[in-house]
């Protein structure tokens, strides 16, 4: 195994290698291949039998020696070289042991996906989401969020409303977020305005705030790979072919030259594994190595960096109020940084109304299998109080056992922003989770929980938990979790879960909760993806109390509906919901289910009823203007939107049959696919006699187009760009003639149209 570098393809190119050495003997420019890799013409010097190279020559070919070295080397002083010259072909085959050239390592599979151009047409949504209760008091709720979009970003607010009948009760109408984003794919970066929330590694807390937030966003470029791709490096001899297996699944199998070489695998591969990469050289010979690795998906891949930064003010009140904002300014930013792909290291750090609060943490991969260590250390001060905050972690997965840790502590008077206007971070925060595959008994899993709060004592919970697949639709689930501080406090549960091939699901749980006993049974049917009918039923009684639910939707096109009626022990009442979005853009309005990423609106340019697919699916018909709003659709991503000419009239022109729309952020794509109507006719001419015009004569049309047709039998010419009213000049070899028509106002397909008669002019 050797290091990577960077690939360089300049000893294949083919050209004239030379130098100004003088060699012996005869010159020769022979064609030279070097473990197989051809390297083109190169200047030799041929005598007594022997071949001679420049040391420049050499060097340039790909063997290894001093820069300083100058004068001629004899090929058959060169050791272990083995020399092949073909006289009668001119050509040179030299074969050498990889130890004494100096060849380019080779990149295999690397990610060669460039991220794709976003467009943004300007539009509105609407997201809605209705909820009506009937009971002993009646209540209506409605969250929404309204975007506005364009080139220039996306502005969204998202608002909350309360009604009620009981006595009392709160009946508001709250803002929640309101903010404008926009973004620069081309450096992943993204900046907002408005409300948000601050930056934050794993061991502060984020902060809501109103005001301005920069900083890296990886999703602007999603074919990038962020985390580290294991690799595997080797050499090859000869050219040869190497196939890459990982847990024994072929990732790879491709070519690669003499030198050495560096696979990447794919970057969604976590935990411990193993590799193996086979090789078969150009005679055949096929060795077998193994590699160990350990990947990390929380690492950053080398070199890669992401930060933030935000400036504003606390938000408070949250849900209750629209406009609460502290008058304290918030100063915030985060930074994290690959520094290999085995070390990930970022540092955090806020201010606020006389609080300075800063840390750094880091992500470590020792070894090969070794697993992940993770530390934190921060410091703050606050009026004169000061406090510490860290934490230390590990975490190791495999193919049947996994292990993580993690302890989080504080000690002083440690504070962060979230303090000045809420409850302190815990002072110690504390979980283990050991997980293990037994294979055909099933997965078992022991955690333990530990966490204090600052003048409270702490609490500690210990659970464990076994899962199991009877068969592909029976599974059973076990779980114990016990108080260690309260032996009262413990639950067990038994859970039988079965489901169907047609989204048709049931299950039931037995539970002793404490001194109680419980049961609960469900049973419901999905909606298929593409729209349908659902339910669901649920029942339960713990103790002597006893509950139920019962509820039907209906997923459709334009949303989903539903309505149910639910029955507790002190409380009895009907509900009614439906979500969906209303979209203009193009145009056009439109009715679609939720949407929370990018969409399209497709035109047909006015043609009704023409199919549209989406990655090969039909997803919808264009509406009587020709449009089609089709979602969801991936953000910064490649989306293949396709027509089927096959459905459109023949009198139809198309510019193109596919196109890959890209939208933005949560904003929508316009696509059209060039559709224009044509006025085609087979045209029949004939003479004053009425006898057809002689074939092989040259139609014209006397307008801006200037098309022509050659007339062929039976006086029969074709063309496709027709005016409403239009004038042929015929040429033949007796002379011109002319003749005028109208294109039939109401044609659909292509129409004929004659005899006309064409009249001398």
């Amino acid at each position: 195994m050797v290091c990577a570098q960077t690939l360089n393809n300049s000893q294949n190119e083919i050209g004239v290698i030379n130098d100004a050495t003088r060699l012996a003997g005869v010159d020769l420019y022979l064609d030279v291949t070097l473990n197989g890799n051809p390297v083109g013409l190169v200047h030799l010097g041929f005598d007594n039998g022997k071949l001679y190279a420049g040391a420049d020559t050499l060097r340039k070919m790909g063997f290894r020696y001093a820069q300083n070295a100058t004068d001629a080397v004899c090929l058959s002083d060169i050791p272990q070289l083995t020399i092949d010259y073909n006289a009668q072909l001119q050509t040179l085959s030299l074969t050498a042991p990889l130890s004494s050239l100096d060849l380019a390592t080779t990149q295999l599979n690397s990610p060669t996906e460039t991220a794709p151009t976003a467009t943004t047409s300007r539009g509105a949504l609407l997201n809605y989401d209705i909820y009506t209760q009937q009971g002993d008091e009646s209540a209506v709720n409605t969250f929404s969020e309204l975007r506005a979009f364009n080139a220039a970003g996306v502005l969204s607010t998202t608002q909350l409303t309360q009604y009620s009948t009981e006595e009392n009760a709160d009946n508001s109408f709250q803002r929640l977020d309101t903010s404008w984003r926009t973004s620069f794919p081309e450096t992943m970066l993204a900046v907002s305005i408005g409300d948000t929330l601050t930056s934050s590694l794993i061991w502060s807390r984020p902060t809501r705030i109103g005001g301005i937030q920069i900083g890296t966003d990886f999703g602007l470029q999603p074919y990038m790979p962020t985390t580290p791709l294991p690799a595997y490096l080797g050499s090859a001899t000869l050219p040869s072919n190497v196939e890459l297996y990982v847990d024994g699944v072929r990732y790879y199998n491709g070519e690669v030259p003499a030198g050495s070489f560096q696979i990447n695998t794919m970057p969604n591969i976590s935990g411990a594994g193993t590799g193996q990469v086979m090789m078969t050289d150009a005679l055949g010979r096929t060795s077998v190595q193994n590699f160990s690795f350990y990947n990390d998906q929380q690492l950053l891949r080398e070199g890669l960096t992401a930060w933030s930064a935000e400036l504003g003010t606390v938000r408070e009140n949250y849900g209750y109020a629209s406009f609460d904002y502290a008058s304290a300014p918030v100063l915030s930013a985060t930074w994290r940084r690959g520094f290999s792909n085995t070390f990930t290291a970022g540092t955090h750090a806020e201010t606020s109304d006389g609080l300075i609060n800063a840390g750094f943490s880091n992500d470590w991969i020792p070894g090969t299998r070794s697993g992940t260590f993770s530390t934190s250390l921060a410091a703050s001060t606050d009026s004169g109080k000061n406090g510490f905050l860290y934490s230390f972690g590990y975490r190791w997965s495999g193919a049947r056992f996994n292990f993580s840790t993690s302890t989080t502590a504080t000690s002083g008077d440690y504070r962060d922003v979230a303090t000045h206007y809420g409850e302190p971070p815990p002072t110690l925060n504390s979980n283990t989770v050991v997980g293990y595959s037994l294979e055909r008994a099933g997965n078992v899993s022991l955690s333990y929980l530990q966490f204090r709060y600052p003048h409270e004592n702490a609490v500690r919970y210990a659970n464990a938990s076994w899962f199991k697949s009877v068969t592909d639709n029976i599974s059973l689930n076990a779980g114990f979790n016990q108080n260690i501080d309260d032996n009262r406090d413990r639950s067990l549960y038994l859970m039988v879960t079965i489901t169907t091939d047609n989204n048709l699901s049931a299950s039931s749980t037995l539970q002793r909760t404490n001194d109680e006993t419980g049961y609960q049974l469900n049973a419901s049917l999905t909606p298929p993806a593409d729209g349908g009918w659902g339910w669901n039923l649920a029942a339960s009684q713990q103790a002597s109390r006893q509950s139920g639910q019962g509820e039907v939707g209906y997923l459709g096109r334009y949303g989903k509906a539903y309505a149910g009626f639910s029955r507790l022990p002190d409380n009895h009442y009907g509900y009614a919901g439906a979500t969906g979005s209303l979209v203009t853009m193009g145009g056009g309005l439109f009715a679609a289910r939720e949407i929370n990423n990018g969409f399209a609106v497709v035109s047909t340019d006015g043609v009704p009823d023409v199919p549209v697919k989406l990655q090969n699916n039909l997803i919808g018909r264009s509406d009587d203007q020709g449009l089609l709003l089709v979602t969801p659709l991936n953000s910064y991503q490649k989306n293949l939107i396709s027509i089927d000419p096959m459905d459109l009239p023949a009198n139809m022109r198309i510019a193109r049959v596919e196109t890959n729309a890209t939208p933005a952020d949560r904003s929508g794509t316009l696509v059209s696919f060039g559709i224009t109507p044509v006025r085609a006719a087979q045209i029949i001419l004939v003479d004053n006699q009425g006898k057809p015009i002689p074939e092989g004569s040259m139609a014209y049309v006397v307008s801006a187009t200037g098309q022509s047709s050659v007339v062929g039998f039976d006086g029969m010419t074709w063309f496709d760009t027709l005016e409403p009213h239009n004038t042929l000049r015929v040429d033949t070899d007796t002379g011109s003639c002319r003749v005028q028509f109208d294109y039939p106002a109401s044609a659909k397909g292509i129409v004929q149209i004659g005899p006309l008669v064409c009249r001398p002019h």
